[in-house]
């Protein structure tokens, strides 16, 4: 544990009372309403981290809303997770990202220049979600929904800094361990092995503030995250796995260092995936997506050219960094008594810095943007769409599940 201040600020928990949080939220709840949005696979339905994710929310009872982004692919699976979520007491609302209704609405906005009908997976279901949440809240907080280690501080710790009018602040990222306790083994590979040698390696290119602002997050990919509804309704954020780096780029953008901030969580796990083989698979599609993404920062940011030469310097020199790291992990590991497997963390950093080549090479010849459009500009275009995507969760709801 420490007190180091970060460019941003941060947060410890050395002693936070989250009784006194809660009932601090829970005094501001008529002035500045906090939504929860909680995207969700079908798959991730029945999985035990969700039951107990929605035990503990029925002790939030400070968050005003919960909003359900649902990716489901079937009248079937969309009326399960409506029964399913009758266990949650707090208000709430399943959107059906992927049904007939919000589609149809999806593709009406493209004939007002909104074209969306390209995107799919959880960036987008965040957006639509976004439009519905942002309609009665001061402020939003995001998590997923296969967290191992949840607790009822969590929302609590997001939304406070937010709420709390001593504070102000506009964004609040959540940080922590990914240890597993149970099987006393070090996780978060794509942090440590990926994204933070990478920023280093980019840095060393480049002294842009940017850069600066990233590596100051201790934990740049975490999904917990909230922020004020005026910051969400005028981000673009990524609809592929650079959502959390795009979402915080954007943040970088709208708003100033000082009105941003970092909270400890303390320790956290959630379900894990698979390496992958190449780079439509587990995570390597995940790095590939994220590797992208900064590229775009260092093309909007810096003068740095996006040659041939500039990527193989990119791909030598993070190799090495990560090299370097397994050696300081594999201490952490040894003096805690975790588990620590040198070589398969050595054969990630292989695979990575693989996908660094392979995705370097597609991003220089086509640096297509992934970014969807802001909701600023979308109601510029239809004025009353978050209205529209209400009406059509609540229409679901009735003919669907029998609801009158």
């Amino acid at each position: 544990m420490d007190f180091y201040q970060e460019y941003i600020t941060t947060i410890h928990d050395f002693c936070i009372d989250k009784e006194k949080l809660v009932r601090r939220i829970e005094e501001l709840k008529e002035r500045r309403p906090a939504s929860l949005i909680i995207p969700i696979l079908y798959e991730e339905v029945e999985n035990p981290p969700l039951k107990k994710i929605i035990t503990d929310l029925n002790e939030c009872t400070y968050i005003s809303q919960v909003v359900v982004a649902l990716a489901a692919e079937s009248t079937e699976q969309y009326v399960h997770v409506v029964e399913y979520f009758k266990d949650l007491k707090l208000p709430h609302i399943i959107v059906w990202c992927d049904g007939p209704r919000i589609q149809h609405i999806i593709f009406g906005m493209k004939k007002k220049g909104i074209d969306l009908t390209s995107f799919k997976g959880k960036g987008k279901d965040v957006w639509i979600a976004i439009g519905i949440a942002t309609l009665d809240s001061y402020a939003i907080a995001f998590h997923d929904a296969d967290i191992v280690t949840y607790s009822v501080d969590f929302p609590a710790k997001l939304l406070y800094p937010i709420v709390e009018t001593e504070l102000n602040f506009f964004f609040n990222k959540g940080y922590y361990a990914r240890i597993d306790m149970d099987g006393m083994a070090m996780h978060g590979r794509v942090f440590r092995l990926f994204v933070r040698p990478l920023l280093d390696t980019l840095q060393s290119e480049s002294k842009a503030d940017i850069l600066r602002y990233f590596l100051a997050f201790r934990y740049t990919l975490a999904g917990e995250f909230a922020m004020t509804s005026d910051l969400a309704m005028n981000i673009r954020i990524p609809a592929d796995w650079g959502l959390e780096v795009g979402l915080l780029a954007e943040v970088y953008r709208n708003t100033t260092t000082k009105k941003i901030c970092q909270i400890d969580l303390g320790y956290y796990d959630h379900k894990h995936q698979q390496l992958g083989t190449n780079r439509s698979e587990g995570l390597c599609k995940m790095v590939g997506d994220i590797f992208t993404t900064f590229m775009r920062v260092v093309t909007e940011s810096t003068d740095n050219r996006m040659s041939e030469a500039y990527l193989h310097g990119i791909h030598v020199r993070y190799k090495r960094l990560g090299q370097d790291l397994i050696r300081r992990y594999h201490a952490d590991a040894l003096c805690n008594g975790l588990y620590y497997n040198r070589h398969e963390e050595e054969t990630y950093v292989d695979m990575f810095a693989r996908v660094i080549r392979s995705a370097g090479d597609d991003y220089r010849h086509d640096p297509s943007d992934v970014l969807m459009p802001d909701w600023t500009r979308a109601l510029s275009a239809v004025p009353d769409l978050r209205e529209q995507l209400y009406e059509a969760c609540i229409a679901d709801v009735k003919e669907y599940c029998k609801e009158e």
